[in-house]
Parts: C-alpha cells; sequence; structure tokens
C-alpha cells in the first residue's frame, strides 16, 4: 500500500472516530510501527491531526471542547451502559457519600443513585437538578452543590471557592469524568476545570473515571491525574487493549461495559 493510501485511510478513520492507534494502523495495514509513526508525523506537519502518545486525534477533537447538551447527545446508550457498570463500585453503605464530577458520562450515573440515602456531593448544576428529581425525597441523596463560577456550556462549578470547598471533604468515593486518557495519566483541555478534577482526586477515598473509548490515547492540556491517582476505570468495550494493559499493570481496575 501506498503512503498515500495510507494516510487517506487514516484521515478517513479519524472522521468516523475521532482518534487512530499507531498498533492498531500498523496491523491493518500490515506495516511497521515506524512506519505509521512517520505518517502521523506527515500528517501533523500539514495540520491534518494532532499527534498524542500511542497514535493521533482528529484535529476537531483537539481544538474544540463540546458544550454539554452536545456531549449529552453523543454516544448515549454507551454512557448508560458505562454508568449501569458503574453502579456496582458504589459503596455497600447507603448513607456513604458520593462525589460526581461534573460531565455527561458521570451525569448518567444519577438515576442509580435511588435509594442511597448519603450525601451526593457535585459541582455539576446538570447533576444536581437531575439528583433533586429523583422519585421520592426520603429516596433520594442528600445533594450539596458546590459553590463557584459556572462556565458557560457545561453548568460546572470552578475556581478558587470550588477547590477549597472541595478541600474540606472526604468522600466515600469520586466519580470523575475526563476528555483523555492513556497510561500516562488522564486529560482536560480547561485548567480551572482540572484545578477542581485534582483536587477531588486528592480528597477521595475510592477514585473512579468513567470514559468511553474515544477517550482513549487522547491528551488535553491539563493532566489533573496519574495512573497512581485512580483505583478504577469503568468504560466501554471497544476501549483498546493498548489503554487497558498499562492501566492494569498501573495497578487500575478497568471494567469495559
Amino acid at each position: 500500500m501506498y503512503a498515500q493510501q495510507r494516510h487517506r485511510q487514516i484521515l478517513d478513520a479519524l472522521d468516523a472516530s475521532g482518534r487512530v492507534g499507531v498498533a492498531e494502523l500498523a496491523e491493518s495495514f500490515g506495516v511497521t510501527t515506524e512506519t505509521v509513526r512517520r505518517d502521523l508525523d506527515r500528517l501533523a506537519e500539514q495540520s491534518l491531526l494532532v499527534r498524542v502518545h500511542g497514535g493521533a486525534i482528529a484535529r476537531r477533537t483537539a481544538v474544540i471542547e463540546p458544550d454539554l447538551a452536545t456531549r449529552s447527545a453523543t454516544n448515549v446508550e454507551t454512557k448508560r451502559r458505562i454508568a449501569a457498570a458503574a453502579r456496582a463500585l458504589l459503596p455497600v453503605d447507603p448513607e456513604a457519600s458520593v462525589l460526581i464530577d461534573a460531565g455527561s458520562t458521570t451525569a448518567a450515573l444519577v438515576p442509580h443513585l435511588s435509594g442511597r440515602r448519603g450525601v451526593l456531593v457535585t459541582h455539576g448544576l446538570e447533576i444536581a437538578r437531575a439528583a433533586m428529581a429523583l422519585p421520592a425525597i426520603a429516596d433520594r441523596p442528600d445533594v450539596h452543590l458546590l459553590p463557584g463560577r459556572l462556565r458557560a456550556g457545561t453548568g460546572a462549578a470552578v475556581g478558587a471557592t470550588t477547590v477549597d470547598a472541595i478541600r474540606t471533604l472526604r468522600p466515600a468515593i469520586a466519580f470523575l469524568g475526563c476528555n483523555g486518557m492513556d497510561a500516562e495519566g488522564f486529560t482536560t483541555p480547561d485548567p480551572s476545570e482540572g484545578a477542581v478534577k485534582a483536587a477531588i482526586t486528592q480528597r477521595a477515598d475510592l477514585r473512579v473515571i468513567l470514559a468511553d473509548s474515544a477517550k482513549a490515547g487522547a491528551h488535553h492540556l491539563v493532566t489533573f491525574a496519574t495512573a497512581a491517582d485512580i483505583d478504577a476505570v469503568v468504560s466501554d468495550a471497544a476501549l483498546p487493549d493498548s489503554i487497558v494493559r498499562p492501566l492494569i499493570d498501573s495497578g487500575i481496575e478497568v471494567i469495559r461495559a
């Protein structure tokens, strides 16, 4: 296969899924990983993609952070499966405290909180609203919405006030979202969101990432947690082994729903 043919197929794959991996492309094309890396470097030089550890992501993915409404309407069934699988990680004690990071995948966990009587803490406005809408006041968690500046488009409270409030807490478990993940860590494009996520990982007893496989291999500006900071990752069945193996080697429990 000629280089131009590989380049076209790489760009088509990026249009379809938003990310490509070096190992997967090398196997598909029947070439070495070094050849694929040269292909990706050449396309990156032409500003047709963005290189990340282990592969590349579509340029649109690296530049644009979709708003909450867009993310909530994307991969809906996948997010529901991830949330259903994550339910098994909730503490057995229904009064144990739970912190849920703002985001569309983490928001899918809210319906599974019905029957829990402990404190639910969140900095996501829509997550707080969804929790308050759970049936029967006696059968819903005690919802605490963290203070801070609300980000336009995401409805997430951020800033020093939010971080300071988190530092006074010690939740039994925290469920966090991310925009990118690989063996080196978990990332997000916004520094203010990253500061909040980092504070959460430092305070929770158990830290769980909820993220679909499209986030695998993507890398953004802010690393808010390394593999050592996270206890479990819940994703979908398409999460590649090239991501799963190093996470497990780092001591992280990986669940593919």
